[in-house]
Protein backbone atom coordinates (compact mmCIF):
# COMPACT_ATOMS: atom_id res chain seq x y z
CA UNK A 1 0.00 0.00 0.00
CA UNK A 2 3.02 2.23 -0.37
CA UNK A 3 2.06 5.44 -2.07
CA UNK A 4 -1.66 5.21 -1.34
CA UNK A 5 -1.52 7.77 1.46
CA UNK A 6 0.09 10.27 -0.92
CA UNK A 7 -2.62 9.49 -3.48
CA UNK A 8 -5.32 10.06 -0.86
CA UNK A 9 -3.73 13.38 0.11
CA UNK A 10 -3.72 14.57 -3.49
CA UNK A 11 -7.29 13.40 -3.89
CA UNK A 12 -8.41 15.35 -0.81
CA UNK A 13 -6.77 18.54 -2.14
CA UNK A 14 -8.27 17.96 -5.57
CA UNK A 15 -11.65 17.22 -4.03
CA UNK A 16 -11.64 20.49 -2.11
CA UNK A 17 -10.98 22.43 -5.31
CA UNK A 18 -13.71 20.57 -7.19
CA UNK A 19 -16.23 21.22 -4.43
CA UNK A 20 -15.81 24.96 -4.92
CA UNK A 21 -16.86 24.55 -8.55
CA UNK A 22 -19.72 22.20 -7.73
CA UNK A 23 -18.12 19.40 -9.76
CA UNK A 24 -17.95 17.02 -6.83
CA UNK A 25 -21.67 17.44 -6.09
CA UNK A 26 -22.54 16.59 -9.69
CA UNK A 27 -20.54 13.37 -9.58
CA UNK A 28 -21.97 12.28 -6.23
CA UNK A 29 -25.54 13.04 -7.32
CA UNK A 30 -25.07 10.73 -10.30
CA UNK A 31 -23.82 7.95 -8.01
CA UNK A 32 -26.77 8.39 -5.62
CA UNK A 33 -29.20 8.34 -8.54
CA UNK A 34 -27.89 5.12 -10.05
CA UNK A 35 -27.59 3.46 -6.63
CA UNK A 36 -31.26 4.24 -5.91
CA UNK A 37 -32.29 3.06 -9.38
CA UNK A 38 -30.50 -0.28 -8.99
CA UNK A 39 -31.23 -1.05 -5.35
CA UNK A 40 -34.23 1.06 -4.33
CA UNK A 41 -34.59 4.16 -2.19
CA UNK A 42 -34.51 2.42 1.21
CA UNK A 43 -31.08 3.43 2.45
CA UNK A 44 -31.06 0.71 5.12
CA UNK A 45 -31.63 -2.02 2.53
CA UNK A 46 -29.31 -0.59 -0.13
CA UNK A 47 -25.61 -0.68 0.85
CA UNK A 48 -24.47 1.10 -2.30
CA UNK A 49 -26.90 3.95 -1.65
CA UNK A 50 -25.71 4.19 1.96
CA UNK A 51 -22.13 4.49 0.72
CA UNK A 52 -23.05 7.19 -1.79
CA UNK A 53 -25.00 9.16 0.82
CA UNK A 54 -22.09 8.87 3.27
CA UNK A 55 -19.80 10.31 0.61
CA UNK A 56 -22.29 13.12 -0.02
CA UNK A 57 -22.44 14.01 3.66
CA UNK A 58 -18.63 13.91 3.91
CA UNK A 59 -18.62 16.51 1.11
CA UNK A 60 -21.20 18.64 2.98
CA UNK A 61 -23.90 18.16 0.35
CA UNK A 62 -27.29 19.63 1.46
CA UNK A 63 -29.93 17.04 2.42
CA UNK A 64 -32.34 18.43 -0.19
CA UNK A 65 -29.87 17.56 -2.96
CA UNK A 66 -29.45 14.05 -1.57
CA UNK A 67 -33.19 13.42 -1.28
CA UNK A 68 -33.85 14.76 -4.80
CA UNK A 69 -31.18 12.46 -6.27
CA UNK A 70 -32.66 9.46 -4.47
CA UNK A 71 -36.14 10.25 -5.79
CA UNK A 72 -34.85 10.62 -9.34
CA UNK A 73 -33.14 7.26 -9.12
CA UNK A 74 -36.20 5.58 -7.65
CA UNK A 75 -38.39 7.01 -10.42
CA UNK A 76 -40.38 9.40 -8.23
CA UNK A 77 -38.93 12.32 -10.19
CA UNK A 78 -37.98 12.45 -13.86
CA UNK A 79 -34.26 12.20 -14.45
CA UNK A 80 -31.52 11.15 -16.85
CA UNK A 81 -30.67 7.44 -17.05
CA UNK A 82 -26.94 6.82 -16.48
CA UNK A 83 -24.80 3.87 -17.53
CA UNK A 84 -21.77 2.64 -15.59
CA UNK A 85 -18.55 2.18 -17.56
CA UNK A 86 -15.03 1.34 -16.40
CA UNK A 87 -12.07 2.20 -18.61
CA UNK A 88 -8.63 0.71 -18.02
CA UNK A 89 -5.24 1.70 -19.33
CA UNK A 90 -1.69 2.77 -18.64
CA UNK A 91 -0.12 6.12 -17.83
CA UNK A 92 3.46 7.48 -18.01
CA UNK A 93 6.00 5.05 -16.58
CA UNK A 94 3.64 2.11 -17.10
CA UNK A 95 1.40 2.86 -14.12
CA UNK A 96 -2.01 1.20 -14.14
CA UNK A 97 -5.03 3.51 -14.31
CA UNK A 98 -8.73 2.69 -13.92
CA UNK A 99 -11.43 5.26 -14.69
CA UNK A 100 -14.99 4.77 -13.42
CA UNK A 101 -17.66 6.76 -15.26
CA UNK A 102 -21.39 7.35 -15.09
CA UNK A 103 -22.66 8.59 -18.43
CA UNK A 104 -25.86 9.18 -20.37
CA UNK A 105 -23.95 8.99 -23.65
CA UNK A 106 -21.21 6.37 -24.07
CA UNK A 107 -20.43 7.68 -27.56
CA UNK A 108 -19.37 10.97 -25.96
CA UNK A 109 -17.52 9.56 -22.97
CA UNK A 110 -15.34 6.92 -24.65
CA UNK A 111 -13.61 9.33 -27.09
CA UNK A 112 -13.08 11.88 -24.31
CA UNK A 113 -11.33 9.32 -22.09
CA UNK A 114 -9.30 7.84 -24.96
CA UNK A 115 -8.15 11.26 -26.17
CA UNK A 116 -7.13 12.33 -22.65
CA UNK A 117 -5.02 9.18 -22.28
CA UNK A 118 -3.34 9.49 -25.67
CA UNK A 119 -2.57 13.22 -25.44
CA UNK A 120 -0.90 12.96 -22.04
CA UNK A 121 1.48 10.02 -22.19
CA UNK A 122 -0.94 7.16 -21.64
CA UNK A 123 -2.93 4.66 -23.63
CA UNK A 124 -6.38 3.13 -23.16
CA UNK A 125 -6.30 -0.65 -22.87
CA UNK A 126 -8.74 -3.54 -23.05
CA UNK A 127 -11.28 -4.28 -20.34
CA UNK A 128 -9.59 -6.26 -17.56
CA UNK A 129 -6.03 -5.26 -18.45
CA UNK A 130 -5.28 -3.68 -15.05
CA UNK A 131 -8.21 -4.26 -12.66
CA UNK A 132 -6.58 -7.43 -11.30
CA UNK A 133 -3.89 -5.15 -9.79
CA UNK A 134 -6.42 -3.52 -7.44
CA UNK A 135 -8.55 -4.62 -4.48
CA UNK A 136 -11.87 -3.13 -3.44
CA UNK A 137 -11.56 -1.59 0.04
CA UNK A 138 -13.38 0.81 2.33
CA UNK A 139 -11.41 4.03 2.74
CA UNK A 140 -12.17 6.62 5.44
CA UNK A 141 -10.08 9.66 6.38
CA UNK A 142 -10.72 11.59 9.60
CA UNK A 143 -9.85 15.27 9.42
CA UNK A 144 -7.02 16.36 11.76
CA UNK A 145 -7.39 17.66 15.30
CA UNK A 146 -10.36 15.51 16.35
CA UNK A 147 -8.89 12.34 17.81
CA UNK A 148 -5.84 10.07 17.77
CA UNK A 149 -5.01 6.66 16.35
CA UNK A 150 -5.27 4.84 19.69
CA UNK A 151 -8.78 6.17 20.31
CA UNK A 152 -9.91 5.18 16.82
CA UNK A 153 -8.37 1.73 17.19
CA UNK A 154 -10.22 1.16 20.46
CA UNK A 155 -13.48 2.47 19.00
CA UNK A 156 -13.28 0.12 16.00
CA UNK A 157 -11.78 -2.92 17.70
CA UNK A 158 -14.74 -5.17 16.84
CA UNK A 159 -14.80 -4.34 13.11
CA UNK A 160 -12.96 -5.81 10.14
CA UNK A 161 -10.17 -3.26 9.81
CA UNK A 162 -7.18 -3.86 7.56
CA UNK A 163 -5.09 -0.81 8.37
CA UNK A 164 -5.05 2.42 10.38
CA UNK A 165 -2.32 4.98 9.74
CA UNK A 166 -1.61 8.55 10.79
CA UNK A 167 0.12 11.09 8.55
CA UNK A 168 0.49 14.65 9.82
CA UNK A 169 -2.42 14.17 12.26
CA UNK A 170 -4.67 12.85 9.47
CA UNK A 171 -6.01 9.39 10.30
CA UNK A 172 -6.70 7.03 7.40
CA UNK A 173 -8.69 3.82 7.89
CA UNK A 174 -8.81 0.90 5.47
CA UNK A 175 -11.45 -1.79 5.98
CA UNK A 176 -13.28 -4.48 4.05
CA UNK A 177 -16.15 -3.28 1.82
CA UNK A 178 -18.55 -5.32 3.97
CA UNK A 179 -17.51 -3.44 7.12
CA UNK A 180 -17.46 0.01 5.51
CA UNK A 181 -20.98 1.18 6.36
CA UNK A 182 -20.75 0.06 9.99
CA UNK A 183 -17.35 1.69 10.47
CA UNK A 184 -18.56 4.88 8.80
CA UNK A 185 -21.67 4.95 11.02
CA UNK A 186 -19.62 4.51 14.20
CA UNK A 187 -17.36 7.42 13.29
CA UNK A 188 -20.11 9.79 12.13
CA UNK A 189 -22.26 8.98 15.16
CA UNK A 190 -19.26 9.88 17.30
CA UNK A 191 -19.28 13.29 15.60
CA UNK A 192 -16.03 12.99 13.63
CA UNK A 193 -15.76 15.01 10.43
CA UNK A 194 -14.61 12.85 7.53
CA UNK A 195 -12.80 14.24 4.50
CA UNK A 196 -12.93 10.91 2.63
CA UNK A 197 -15.62 8.27 3.04
CA UNK A 198 -15.91 5.79 0.19
CA UNK A 199 -15.35 2.30 -1.14
CA UNK A 200 -12.26 2.57 -3.29
CA UNK A 201 -9.99 0.46 -5.48
CA UNK A 202 -6.57 0.24 -3.83
CA UNK A 203 -3.43 -1.02 -5.57
CA UNK A 204 -1.82 -4.29 -4.50
CA UNK A 205 1.61 -3.05 -5.60
CA UNK A 206 2.88 0.31 -6.79
CA UNK A 207 5.14 1.65 -9.56
CA UNK A 208 7.82 4.20 -8.54
CA UNK A 209 8.10 7.25 -10.82
CA UNK A 210 10.88 9.76 -11.41
CA UNK A 211 10.14 13.48 -11.31
CA UNK A 212 9.34 13.85 -15.02
CA UNK A 213 7.00 10.89 -15.22
CA UNK A 214 5.43 11.72 -11.87
CA UNK A 215 4.46 15.17 -13.13
CA UNK A 216 3.06 13.69 -16.34
CA UNK A 217 1.10 11.04 -14.47
CA UNK A 218 -0.43 13.49 -12.00
CA UNK A 219 -1.41 15.77 -14.87
CA UNK A 220 -3.09 12.90 -16.74
CA UNK A 221 -5.05 11.85 -13.65
CA UNK A 222 -6.09 15.44 -12.96
CA UNK A 223 -7.40 15.86 -16.52
CA UNK A 224 -9.28 12.55 -16.35
CA UNK A 225 -10.90 13.60 -13.05
CA UNK A 226 -11.98 16.87 -14.66
CA UNK A 227 -14.05 15.08 -17.32
CA UNK A 228 -17.75 15.53 -16.55
CA UNK A 229 -18.63 11.82 -16.73
CA UNK A 230 -15.72 10.57 -14.62
CA UNK A 231 -16.57 9.53 -11.07
CA UNK A 232 -13.26 8.12 -9.83
CA UNK A 233 -9.73 7.56 -11.09
CA UNK A 234 -7.50 4.91 -9.51
CA UNK A 235 -3.79 4.37 -10.09
CA UNK A 236 -0.87 2.43 -8.64
CA UNK A 237 1.88 5.04 -8.89
CA UNK A 238 4.35 5.65 -6.07
CA UNK A 239 5.90 9.11 -5.81
CA UNK A 240 8.49 9.92 -3.15
CA UNK A 241 7.94 12.81 -0.76
CA UNK A 242 10.95 14.60 -2.26
CA UNK A 243 9.59 14.42 -5.79
CA UNK A 244 6.09 15.33 -4.65
CA UNK A 245 7.49 18.45 -2.98
CA UNK A 246 9.35 19.48 -6.14
CA UNK A 247 6.21 19.06 -8.21
CA UNK A 248 4.16 21.07 -5.73
CA UNK A 249 6.72 23.88 -5.66
CA UNK A 250 6.79 23.97 -9.46
CA UNK A 251 3.03 24.47 -9.79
Amino acid sequence: MSGHSKWATIKRKKGAADAKRGAVFTKIIREITIAARMGGEDINANPRLRTAVAKAKASNMPNDNIERAIKKGAGTLDGVVYEEIRYEGYGPGGVAIMVDCLTDNKNRTTPEVRTTFSKHGGNLGETGCVNYLFDRKGNIVIEPGQTNEDEVMELLLDYDLEDIKTDEDIIEIVCSPEAFNEVNDVLTNKGFKLSVSEISMMPQTTVPLDEKRAGQCLRLIELLEDLDDVQNVYSNYDISDEIMLKISEGQ
